[in-house]
């Protein structure tokens, strides 16, 4: 079977155990979502993609264009600061101290869930593991490119994203949304950390990485536009970094840096 085939596969396979027709996709047009919405539809589950941002953000920009191409359901909301500050005062509450990293992702997810709820949503699937897996991140190019040490970042990497997404759900539940990330399932993490780093990352020079996702992607529904656009966060797409860091004073910043040095 092509390499393409069966990661297609195993993503309808992972979503077929978590998702239902009528859910919601967190949504912003970059290869990962894309992915998964694209397999979501094969797997005939009619998603409706979702998608929170400043006015003029890159998501808000590129979100509803991509999925136009895809002839998939979209919906969107602008954000503004009150909205980020807000949901930063519940981390305080709900999560207490966390990385920067952690405190935008429970943000940009809450934002997510408390529109979804509005849209009569109960679940809404990410692509959240891809990045983790198939080294997406740029620190994947920066350690000694040794097959070792990348899967010992892949592990680490994996680690805290389950703990932050354990967080995420804990800041949605008061919306009665459940947040699924099927690709991180144990299953699909299995299958995944046995697939060829030749695959994922070719070297240290290496920009682009995730090679099998994107060529997947293109393969099977998803436009070249989204396929092969560079990697751009969920806090950073949405606007989300910015607000916060406009909005928190120099004491604030300085502890965000050393916890996410940690």
């Amino acid at each position: 079977m092509p390499p393409e085939t069966e990661l297609f596969e195993r993503v309808c396979g992972a979503l077929r155990g978590i998702a239902s027709r009528g859910d919601g996709v967190a949504f912003s047009g970059g290869v990962d979502s894309s992915l998964v919405a694209s397999a979501a539809r094969e797997c005939g589950l009619e998603p409706v993609l979702v998608t929170v941002g400043f006015a003029g953000s890159r998501d808000m920009r590129f979100a509803p264009h991509i999925a136009r191409m895809m002839n998939l359901k979209h919906c969107a909301r602008v954000i503004g600061a009150g909205d980020v500050m807000r949901q930063s005062g519940r981390v305080d509450s709900i999560v207490g101290e966390c990385t920067m990293s952690w405190r935008e992702n429970c943000i940009a997810f809450a934002l997510l869930s408390e529109f979804g709820a509005s849209l009569g949503l109960g679940r809404i699937v990410t692509a959240n593991g891809i990045d983790e897996l198939f080294c997406g991140y740029n620190a994947y190019r920066t350690i000694e490119q040794e097959e070792h040490a990348i899967l010992a970042m892949m592990r680490d990497k994996l680690d805290n994203e389950a703990a932050m997404m354990r967080a995420v759900n804990d800041m949605t539940a008061e919306y009665g949304i459940t947040i699924a990330q099927p690709l991180l399932t144990d299953t699909f993490v299995e299958y995944a950390m046995g697939v060829p780093l030749e695959q994922k990352i070719t070297g240290a020079g290496d920009l682009l990485r995730k090679h099998l996702v994107r060529s997947t992607a293109e393969q099977f529904g998803v436009p070249s536009k989204s396929a092969y656009s560079r990697k751009k966060a969920l806090q950073y797409g949405t606007g989300i970094h910015a607000a916060l860091v406009a909005g928190r004073g120099p004491a604030d910043r300085a502890a965000d840096r050393v916890n996410d040095s940690r």
